[in-house]
């Protein structure tokens, strides 16, 4: 990259805004300039110019350690990481400076999405990628290069699950989705038609799918807790559970037969127990967050919250680029973020069509007379919420996880055993069955560290040492919802004891801050 001082930016700038030069006044249009950033990142590279004029006049502006931190947290934002070179150059006999952002062409590793969306530049203007070209990057570049499909040296076939990979092989024949020859094969040979090995190589999707050993890899892990009331300040069950995607799976299901309300009807001569939401649209929501998450940022999870109103599932990502929730809620075609791990899941039979997971959740709560879940997106995670209906809020009397009985246990397993028998894998029953017999006396001693969700954690880095406004802090998250705001990161860091208000008597004081507690500051040098 360029080494900058004051004439070299001189003599850039003099060659005015181009295809692949930017000019930005502040900082102010942070937003936008890391749009064009991204539009260079997905053509030859480029650079962006802080404190000159659209027409080129350096005017500079003040730089403070909060304007690094925000320059260094937008970067952060731009999917997959990419090298970009800050520079801070002085503007003679002022006390501003110029700031460089300078990102080189990065040819193997495209497309480049900044805040969940694509850019591409033409000219001097920055816009939205189409999806065409999207794909067709993605086509050129990501398919080789995306993060389930690159391979890692130290892994062997040893390290996954033989029971795992035959029991994914028999649900996809019984499903009409592999022919039954597959079973005969060696496990090379089924690895290799699942597109996990190449060339005697492992890639990280064999790892997700079937791995046993997640020492190397953390994101293979799941996040469950069943909280009193409706907020996150009492546990009742908190756990984590790490393994590949059909063990969590199995977790997750697991976990709702134990804490949801169930009813029962009379179908013939049998009885059929029904969980308060319907069971298939939770399934489909766990299905989709493990398959499409952003596994490329090893400190992330998906998350399970049940609440006595609601349950929300959560997971790392963003939705496609150009994919509005409401087109994603009207019908659209797939855009798996992990190419591979959605074809397995498809040929085995875990995932029902391709496309249609929303669409199938709406319809089971429709069909079950419960309310429709609800998608949201701040640009880094995708979370969605499933309201509990009214009568499953009254019926809901739950107790803490220490004091269940065994008998109350016992019932728990059988209703896993029963559901998750005719759904998940012939090796998975066994699994789910165990975990929901587990007595649950492991509540854990350090409740924060577990409490603390990643957009809590954010915020607790947004402010550091400082004492800053909701709207400054909306703005370093990147969140333009004030009430999501503050349901997701700054209520669950107060009731946590991580921030306090300034005026915590006067909570609309006109010079309301937040800043970390002792507690919040103590947390935030552990991780």
């Amino acid at each position: 990259m360029n080494a900058f001082n004051f004439d070299t930016v001189k003599e850039i700038i003099a060659q005015a805004e181009n295809s692949h030069v930017e000019f930005k006044e502040t900082t102010g249009q942070l937003d936008r300039a890391m749009e064009s950033l991204c539009a260079f990142l997905n053509a030859k590279g480029g650079t962006v110019f802080f404190g000159v004029t659209d027409k080129g006049r350096i005017i500079g502006q003040e730089v403070s350690d909060k304007t690094k931190r925000d320059i260094a947290e937008a970067i952060r934002r731009i999917e997959p990481s990419a090298p970009v070179n800050v520079s801070y150059i002085d503007v003679p006999d002022t006390e501003r400076q110029i700031i460089v952002l300078q990102a080189e062409e990065q040819r193997d590793i495209r497309p480049f999405v900044y805040k969940g969306k694509a850019y591409h530049r033409m000219e001097s203007g920055t816009y939205t990628m189409t999806q065409d070209t999207y794909n067709n990057l993605l086509m050129q570049h990501g398919g080789r290069y995306v993060w389930d499909s690159l391979t890692n040296d130290d892994l062997s076939v040893d390290d996954l699950s033989e029971d795992a990979i035959i029991g994914a092989v028999r649900q996809g024949i019984r499903n009409g989705r592999l022919p039954e020859t597959t079973i005969r094969e060696d496990v090379p040979s089924i690895l290799e038609k699942f597109d996990l090995m190449r060339n005697g190589k492992l890639n990280n999707a064999s790892v997700v799918l079937f791995g046993k050993d997640f020492y190397d890899y953390p994101q293979c892990r799941l996040r469950l807790a069943r909280f009193k009331g409706t907020t996150k300040a009492e546990f009742l069950d908190n756990r984590q559970e790490r393994g590949n995607i059909f063990d969590l799976l199995d977790a997750a299901m697991a976990f709702f037969f134990k804490h949801l309300s169930l009813s029962g009807k009379i179908e013939g001569l049998y009885r059929k127990e029904e969980l308060s939401i319907p069971y298939k649209a939770l399934r489909e929501c766990c299905i989709n967050a493990l398959c499409h998450r952003a596994y490329h940022r090893p400190g992330t999870s998906v998350g399970i919250a049940i609440y006595d109103d609601r349950v929300e599932i959560e997971n790392s990502g963003a939705f496609p680029p150009d994919m509005s929730i409401d087109k994603l809620l009207t019908g659209h075609h797939s855009e798996p973020r992990n190419q591979l791990i959605a074809n397995v899941l498809y040929k085995s039979g875990v995932l029902e069509s391709w496309g249609r997971g929303i669409a199938l959740m709406i319809d089971e709560c429709r069909q079950a007379g419960v309310p429709i879940p609800e998608f949201h997106s701040d640009g880094s995670a995708v979370w969605v919420t499933f309201a509990l209906p009214k009568r499953a809020i009254k019926r809901a009397t739950p107790q803490a996880t220490p004091q269940a009985t065994p008998q109350a246990t016992q019932q728990a397993t059988d209703k896993a055993t029963d559901h998750v028998s005719d759904h998940a894998t012939d090796h998975a029953t066994d699994k789910a069955t165990d975990k929901a017999t587990d007595k649950a006396t492991d509540q854990a001693t350090d409740q924060a560290t577990d409490q603390a969700t990643d957009q809590v954690v954010k915020l607790l880095e947004a402010i550091k040492e400082d004492a800053l406004t909701a709207r400054e802090l909306m703005e370093l998250l990147g969140l333009k919802h004030r009430v999501s705001f503050g349901n997701s990161c700054l209520t669950p860091a107060i009731e946590l004891g991580f921030v306090e208000p300034l005026y915590p008597d006067k909570p609309k004081h006109p010079r309301q801050k937040y800043r970390l507690t002792e507690k919040g500051k103590e947390y935030l040098r552990k991780l």
